[in-house]
């Protein structure tokens, strides 16, 4: 596995990794891990889980659920790739928007780790398409962003059906009410308590910036910045309706510009998200929920219409940007009274934002 690891780039282990590999190495209990997207937490869950797998045996053995198409897809090329060298360990992924027929056959094979969204999930166990009962390890990864896309029931109802397990390795950014109640319901209480600092999240390669803009001025102030640039980026909107506005807005002007949000069929987002890894769109409008799982290597720039409403989901915007080891920035467009806004974001992540000039 070292081996395959060393090949991939990963050789030094993130904040998050060093926390939780030893801990899931040795140590068979339930583990709670604050961490954000971007901070490395596939390999910190997705090692373990492979070393417990028994090659030799053809059941399921390991789940994985996580809240989107995209990051459970992510997630299942990742474990693939970690198992380059190793003895070979099957891995299926389970979401809505593939043909169920197909993986009804494909989960005929012998299968050791299954990566999928609970709804997926759900859907092939009635038809008996596989069974949970030698499930010995479930990671809930993203589980606030699973809750928030109300998946609560489907949660609890799998967790049932993996009674036998082992343990539960849950990992979110933020911990609300429900999550609280998930844990009690789900979890044992002696579970492993890991939480990652913030100020090693946020990826020290991303150039922070800020430009006062009207709102009635931001999407000329887009387009402007957009046609000088030469790479490609992803422009972030709190709303549907705000990035389809946006996105309208910006083909009127002539830009290579496409859309990515909740509203769209499976179908229409991989059709976007194929011609933007391919190249053939420059820039996408995205929000929030529909970005998660985005991983396009190569993006030079990150723009916020609007601040997020919450801080994790800077770390997560910006984070597209600045991946494995270049360079990138992430711009953010404010009024004169949001400033406040950007002196928390500094003091909590421990980043400094600058004006852009033009």
């Amino acid at each position: 596995m070292i081996r395959g690891l060393e090949e991939l780039g990963i050789v030094t282990p993130t904040e998050v990794q060093k926390k939780v590999i030893p801990f899931l190495l040795t140590d068979g209990s339930d583990l709670i891990a604050q961490a954000q997207t971007g901070t490395g937490k596939t390999a910190a869950f997705g090692l373990p889980l492979l070393t417990k797998m028994n090659p030799k045996h053809r059941d399921i053995q390991g789940l994985v659920l996580a809240p989107t198409r995209e990051l459970a897809k992510q997630i299942g090329k990742q474990l693939f790739r970690f198992t380059k060298y190793t003895e070979k360990i099957f891995i299926e992924v389970l979401s809505g928007g593939d043909n169920i027929d197909r993986q009804t056959e494909a989960l005929k094979r012998p299968t050791h780790i299954v990566v999928a969204t609970p709804g997926r999930l759900l859907d092939l166990l009635e038809r008996d398409a596989l069974t949970l009962e030698f499930v010995r390890y479930v990671v809930l990864d993203e589980a606030d962003e699973m809750l928030s896309l109300g998946f609560k029931k489907q949660l609890t109802d799998i967790l049932k059906l993996a009674a036998m397990r082992r343990s539960t390795w849950l990992f979110s950014a933020t911990f609300p009410e429900a999550i609280q109640v998930l844990i009690k319901g789900c979890m044992s209480p002696d579970a492993r308590s890991i939480q990652i600092d913030q100020a090693n999240v946020v990826n020290r390669d991303i150039d922070h910036r800020f430009a006062i803009c009207k709102r009635e001025d931001k999407t000329a102030f887009i387009a402007n910045f957009l046609k000088r640039q030469e790479g490609r980026g992803l422009i972030f909107c709190r709303t549907k309706a705000g990035a389809n506005e946006l996105h309208q807005e910006l083909v009127a002007l002539g830009l290579p510009v496409d859309v990515l949000q909740g509203d769209l069929m499976q179908k229409e987002r991989d059709k976007v998200m194929r011609a933007f890894k391919k190249q053939r769109v420059q820039f996408v409008v995205a929000t929030d929920v529909a970005a998660r799982g985005i991983d396009v290597e190569g993006l030079t720039f990150v723009i916020h219409h609007q601040l997020p409403d919450q801080r994790e989901y800077y770390t997560h915007r910006s984070g597209r940007t600045a991946r494995a080891g270049k360079k990138g920035m992430s711009l953010a467009l404010i009024n004169s009274k949001e400033k406040w806004q950007l002196t928390e974001l500094e003091t909590k992540l421990r980043v400094k934002f600058s004006e852009y000039r033009k």
